[in-house]
């Protein structure tokens, strides 16, 4: 798909886009909390390149669950992204963690961020690649992920279903544009939206409230493994309902963000960047913040669905031009 290849181009690398809603019903700056997983490092590794470049003081549960407290950018925790850390301490669990750090990846979580502080973290990245940390790219049987989390605008219909409609129609585009790398796509972590929710959104999304929405993405996407997972903040607005209707051991508490988890962690990677990746996700809130875009590209996709024979690819390649055409970078 060659006309993709120009995708970086049109993205800045280095500066951060604002937010089109940059701030929540309160007043106060939307923040994005940022989970980055790598290998190459341990965790005692990172903990220490975060200490220099931030501040704090470091904090070590085990040596697979260790927390820099009180850095420049808040707390920021660093371990090994497997279930079995909960049971690190033990001779044999200890043994089995190391052994899986050639597939398992360590992962550098923090608190809400500003943009501001966001800006910070590129350079983070550029020392924990120059002390070794490898991304995606870096072996055969690596699937790493960069997952931002910002916040929601408001906790009301106009301060989520936009967004949701927004990224529903986009993310075929966001795949095609820039592919996932083929080992990810192995792992179920980040699969697309199913078409029927897709078009429940298209078709009905413009006059939905937030409890139709719970409703239909809890029959239809009853998964936290999305590119976009709306689990977390569905919980979070409609508990009760939520739990009502997913088996019990699929939540994992709510929050008021947009779990994004489509992007790649490609540290070391010419071109890439968490600020080229945040852009991606507000080029999805440009969308949501325009209604006649945001209709026009669900009258498309209703047209599409209604040929004989649908491809994704031509979806993806349908929005490029409608995107390019309202000059959506600038």
């Amino acid at each position: 798909m060659a006309e993709f290849r120009d995708l970086m181009n049109r993205i800045p690398q280095h500066n951060i886009w604002p937010l089109p809603c940059s701030v929540q019903s309160d007043g106060k700056e939307r923040r994005v909390g940022i989970e980055i997983e790598f290998a190459g490092l341990t965790e005692s590794d990172a903990a220490d390149i975060i200490r220099k470049a931030w501040g704090g003081t470091i904090e070590t549960a085990t040596a697979h669950d260790i927390t820099v407290r009180d850095t420049e950018l808040g707390d920021v925790k660093i371990e090994l992204d497997v279930h079995l850390r909960d049971k690190a301490g033990s001779y044999i669990a200890d043994k089995l963690l190391n052994w899986s750090r050639a597939v398992v990846p360590v992962e550098i979580v923090t608190q809400p961020l500003t943009l501001a502080q966001l800006e910070r973290v590129d350079p983070l990245i550029v020392d924990l690649v120059a002390a070794g940390a490898e991304g995606t790219q870096g072996g055969i049987f690596y699937g790493f992920g960069l997952h931002l989390n910002p916040e929601i605008a408001s906790a009301d219909t106009a301060g989520v279903m936009p967004v949701v409609r927004a990224y529903a129609l986009l993310e075929d585009w966001l795949r095609a544009s820039d592919p996932v790398d083929p080992s990810r796509r192995l792992l179920p972590f980040v699969d697309p939206w199913p078409r029927s929710l897709m078009d429940a959104l298209a078709h009905e999304g413009l006059r939905w409230r937030l409890d139709d929405l719970v409703r239909v993405y809890a029959e239809l996407s009853p998964t936290r493994n999305r590119g976009l997972d709306l689990l977390p903040l569905l919980e979070h607005l409609r508990p009760e309902a939520l739990r009502a209707a997913m088996p019990d051991d699929t939540l994992k508490g709510g929050r008021p963000t947009f779990h994004y988890r489509l992007p790649e962690a490609r540290l070391g990677a010419g071109g890439w960047s968490v600020a080229y990746e945040w852009n991606r996700w507000v080029l999805v809130e440009r969308v949501a913040a325009d209604p006649d875009l945001l209709e026009r590209l669900a009258t498309m996709w209703i047209d599409h669905r209604s040929a004989l024979t649908t491809l994704r690819r031509d979806w993806a390649q349908n929005v490029d031009a409608v995107l390019a055409d309202c000059a959506i970078w600038t």
